[in-house]
């Protein structure tokens, strides 16, 4: 028994972040970060999973996207110069506004270049080729090939070989941490306990990457309204508490 998985594979990220807004029915300029993070990762998680390598500007995007995502959870607000609130999904939108504008001028030529090749070429391609073979001498250039010509095209055949075998590789590493699994983490442990410290739940696995997954976790339930925090002197130093029923 077989099965066949057809998964998309899109030209670049700012034309998957286009067919999430698209297929959503979304508004480009009030863009929903949660939900088209997690879309964006999803896919990059398939692609991984089908060992299928992915572009570098994926991983910039994806990284832009968690940023703008934390920015959003935290309370605090930028403003620019006049005083106004700064919208942190503004510089993305400006990237989709002008990746529009170029993919519509992209296909605007896909549509000439197909109604070029529909038309009838003038002159007789074989007597033009015969032409310039003869105004160049092919076969007296190919008389003139000697072993130092060989070895000097093996030498740079074999550096294009090297060339292509040491070229960066970007590869994604995937962590066991989801979103989903910290903030239900966390509500299964003050469900025993009215209150502990963040500190506490970073030390249980300690990495970077753990840090950075229970830090959102702990915005995420605070923007739902499911924990409070403790806060004391000293940086990270602060408690998760229980929100009473």
């Amino acid at each position: 028994m077989s099965f066949e998985i057809n998964l998309p594979i899109f030209e670049g990220p700012f034309d998957l972040l286009l067919f999430f807004i698209q297929r959503d029915e979304l508004d480009i300029h009030d863009i929903p970060i949660y939900k088209i993070t997690n879309d964006f990762m999803e896919y990059m998680s398939d692609m991984e999973r089908l060992n299928i390598e992915l572009a570098s500007d994926f991983i910039v995007v994806a990284s832009t996207l968690m940023r703008i995502k934390a920015k959003m959870l935290l309370p605090r607000v930028e403003k620019d110069e006049e005083g106004n609130d700064i919208d942190p999904r503004d510089e993305l939108v400006k990237h989709l506004l002008e990746y529009m504008k170029y993919k519509s001028v992209l296909n605007t030529l896909e549509e000439w270049e197909a109604d070029m090749l529909d038309r009838e070429k003038r002159g007789n391609l074989s007597t033009e080729i015969a032409t310039i073979e003869e105004n160049i001498g092919v076969e007296t250039e190919l008389q003139n090939i000697d072993l130092f010509k060989l070895l000097k095209f093996y030498q740079s055949a074999m550096k294009k070989v090297d060339d292509r075998n040491n070229a960066p590789r970007h590869q994604v590493i995937p962590y066991p941490y989801s979103q989903e699994d910290r903030q239900d983490h966390i509500i299964e442990t003050l469900k025993s306990k009215e209150e502990f410290s963040f500190m506490e739940l970073i030390m249980t696995d300690f990495n970077n990457v753990s840090v950075v997954f229970n830090f959102l976790a702990v915005l995420e339930l605070l923007s739902q309204n499911r924990i409070t925090i403790v806060v004391h002197e000293g940086f990270n130093n602060f408690d998760i508490k229980r929100i009473s029923e």
